[in-house]
C-alpha cells in the first residue's frame, strides 16, 4: 500500500522591501512520503523569497518533469523554474530550455558544497540559471516553525529574511553564488 502525501497548511504574510511586494498567501504544502521536514520548510522559505501571485507547488519530488515551485504565465508558459538541492545537469539544461528563469537553491551545507564544486563550471553554460545558497543553519532551525498548521510572517529588506511566527524569529540572507542574464 502507497503511503501518503502529509497535508500542511500555511498562512504565508510576506513584506518583500527589496520587490515591493506585501501580500498574505494562504498554502496547502503536501509532504511527500519521502521529503523531510528540513526540506519542507525550506520550501516554503524559498516560496517567501520568490513570492508572487502566480507561484505555486508543484507535484515536486514525485514528478521528473516538473520543479519544486513554478510561476507560469496566464498563457502557461513557465517564466520561473525553481528547484531545491543538487539536481543533475541534465535537469537543470531542461528546466531552463522550458522556463524563462531558473533558481536552484542550494540548501545541504557539505552536500551542497560537492556539488557545486563539481557544476560550478559547467553552469555557465545556462545563462538563465541562478545559483543561491542558503545558510546550513538557518534551514536546519526553519524545522522548528513546522506545524499541521501554520501563520508565518516574512519580511524581507537588503537580501536578508526574516522568517517566523509568533513565537520566534530566524534570519539569513541567501549567498548568490551564480546568476546568468536571466
Amino acid at each position: 500500500m502507497a503511503l501518503k502525501a502529509t497535508i500542511y497548511k500555511a498562512e504565508l504574510t510576506i513584506s518583500d522591501m527589496d520587490r515591493d511586494y506585501y501580500a498574505t498567501h494562504t498554502l496547502t504544502i503536501a509532504q511527500h512520503p519521502s521529503e523531510t521536514i528540513l526540506r519542507m520548510m525550506t520550501r516554503i522559505a524559498v516560496f517567501a523569497l520568490n513570492a508572487h501571485e502566480q507561484l505555486e507547488f508543484t507535484r515536486g519530488i514525485s514528478t521528473d518533469d516538473e520543479p519544486d515551485l513554478w510561476q507560469r504565465s496566464y498563457s502557461d508558459e513557465i517564466e520561473l523554474w525553481i528547484e531545491l538541492g543538487q539536481p543533475d545537469e541534465k535537469r537543470l539544461r531542461k528546466a531552463c530550455n522550458k522556463a524563462q528563469a531558473v533558481k536552484l537553491y542550494g540548501y545541504q551545507g557539505n552536500a551542497f558544497d560537492v556539488w557545486w564544486k563539481q557544476n560550478a563550471n559547467k553552469v555557465h553554460a545556462y545563462p538563465k540559471l541562478s545559483v543561491i545558497k542558503l545558510a546550513d543553519d538557518a534551514c536546519l532551525q526553519l524545522e522548528s516553525l513546522c506545524n499541521r498548521t501554520m501563520r508565518l510572517q516574512a519580511t524581507i529588506q537588503d537580501g536578508t529574511m526574516w522568517l517566523g511566527d509568533d513565537e520566534q524569529s530566524i534570519e539569513f540572507t541567501p549567498e548568490t553564488l551564480f546568476s546568468g542574464d536571466a
